[in-house]
């Protein structure tokens, strides 16, 4: 079978990790890159190989088998719409998107035309992972506590509100989502921002946020987010369940129980190649382990949504079920 023809809808960091693992996959091309700083699309293609392609429509009249869409939060929409229309299998990085009604509306496309899609939640690939699934069967999780507590990273758009969501949508997404995968659904948010920016020209980003979390099965959580350190500090959760206590980042999983504690090391690079690596399996037929597709990425970007939509406008959020109609239509409610 020929090599899987990958394109890359922007450049900038994740386009480049991403470049990275792909170029090290022996039935991988890298065909071509686009993005609004051509500088940068020549950096990658003069290290990785490709192309450089004007715009999007360029790099699809390359003929990929795939594209990749990399893009600033802000900037999606667009550029999925045409690799759609093109009936071309996508990856998209997370956050999906800046906004609710942007990445529904890239739902029902995808839904509509059945393409084979996925969305860079890595920390699913995470080996450990299985393990703390294993541990809490037949456990009822009880109480759930998720951070994020790092920097503001050194892009302009990423203290910018309506650019990159702020730091629960654009950062917290991968804690939120494994909390989902360990816990269940959330059906009721409140949370809290400070109101301060961090001390970043142009921040309008609350700089720390915290969240209550009522959850469908009974459990009850927490979720806080900070940009205010110099360093990514932490990034994980933790999950109590009768008679367990589980603590997961991606570094590796901490289980104490009856048994006393151990600790079960992971390997983060390993789960961001497994990303692209079942990627590409599923488009080129041979594997079939995307473990997330646009449509269940739809449900962390709503999640995330809810906690900053709260914080932002000082109500409680309820969330409809992930298979409710509502789906496609909208996400929340909010009370005031």
């Amino acid at each position: 079978m020929r090599k899987c023809r990958v394109g890359l809808i922007g450049a900038g960091g994740v386009a480049q990790r991403h470049a990275r693992v792909l170029s090290g996959f022996d039935d991988v091309e890298l065909v071509g890159v686009t993005d609004v700083a051509p500088e940068a699309a020549s950096a990658l293609v003069a290290r990785y190989g490709g192309r450089v392609h004007a715009d999007v429509a360029a790099l699809l009249a390359a003929d990929p088998d795939a594209v990749y869409v990399c893009v600033p939060p802000f900037a999606h929409g667009p550029a999925e719409e045409a690799v759609i229309d093109a009936g071309v299998p996508m990856f998209v990085e997370k956050p999906v998107a800046v906004d609710l009604v942007t990445a529904e509306r890239i739902a029902a496309l995808v839904a509509r035309r059945g393409l084979r899609t996925a969305v860079g939640h890595h920390w699913r690939y995470l080996g450990v992972l299985d393990q703390a699934r294993e541990l809490l069967a037949g456990r009822p999780v009880r109480m759930v506590s998720g951070v994020w507590l790092d920097k503001v990273p050194p892009v302009s758009w990423w203290p910018v509100r309506d650019r990159s969501g702020g730091p629960v949508v654009e950062q917290a997404a991968h804690v939120l989502d494994l909390i989902r995968v360990l816990a269940g659904e959330v059906t009721e948010v409140t949370a809290y921002g400070n109101g301060t920016p961090p001390p970043v020209d142009g921040a309008d980003i609350d700089s720390v946020t915290t969240a209550a979390l009522r959850f469908a099965d009974g459990a009850v959580g927490t979720l806080s987010a900070a940009c205010v350190l110099g360093w990514k500090h932490r990034a994980g959760l933790e999950i109590l369940a009768d008679g367990l206590a589980l603590s997961l980042t991606e570094d590796g999983l901490t289980i104490r129980d009856a048994d006393g504690e151990r600790h079960v090391p992971a390997d983060p690079e390993a789960a961001r190649v497994a990303v692209d690596r079942a990627f590409v399996d599923a488009v080129r037929g041979v594997g079939d382990d995307v473990r997330v597709p646009y449509a269940e990425a739809l449900g962390t970007q709503r999640l995330a949504l809810a906690v900053a939509d709260s914080a932002r406008t000082g109500t409680t959020v309820r969330l409809t079920a992930p298979d409710a109609p509502a789906l496609l239509t909208s996400g929340v409610t909010v009370d005031a």
